[in-house]
């Protein structure tokens, strides 16, 4: 066997080859991890707005003679239940969602609906897109009790 020799290691083009593949596929890694945590967000937002909503909900339940369809005073009052409760819900959701998030309460037919609206731009990767958590429950008095 005169002129042929048996390679004895990798050459230069196949090991750009090799690195160029590893870093596309660490870049797609990083990517999918990225938009992960942008949607854990997306879902923990989501998670506290359901929080708050079934709050404002019992705290309706509890004081259920009071009307709740009223909108938010600018500051809390210990000594009237309700104001206190929709304040305690307006800060909720100011401290959740910053202060271009809304929450509204309404009543019909004898049933409450809580809708909490805030801005979930980092999730969607557009800015100005509200998404929003709406929770409805009929809430009855009843009527041995006194409320």
């Amino acid at each position: 066997m005169t002129g042929r020799r048996a390679q004895a290691g990798m050459t230069l083009i196949e090991v750009l080859v090799a690195v160029l593949i590893l870093g596309v596929g660490l870049l797609g890694a990083a990517a999918v991890q990225l938009s992960a945590l942008r949607h854990t967000d997306s879902a923990l937002m989501s998670s506290q707005a359901s929080f708050i909503a079934y709050d404002m909900l019992d705290r309706i339940r509890a004081n259920s003679a009071a009307d709740y369809s009223v909108a938010a005073p600018a500051a809390g009052n210990f000594s009237v239940v309700r104001d206190q409760d929709l304040y305690d819900f307006k800060r909720n959701i100011e401290s959740f969602g910053g202060p271009t998030a809304e929450g509204q309460i309404s009543l019909r037919q004898g049933v409450f609906t809580v809708r909490i609206t805030w801005d979930d731009s980092r999730a969607e990767q557009a800015a100005g897109n509200p998404r929003s958590f709406v929770l409805s429950s009929r809430v009855a008095v009843d009527p041995g009790s006194v409320p």
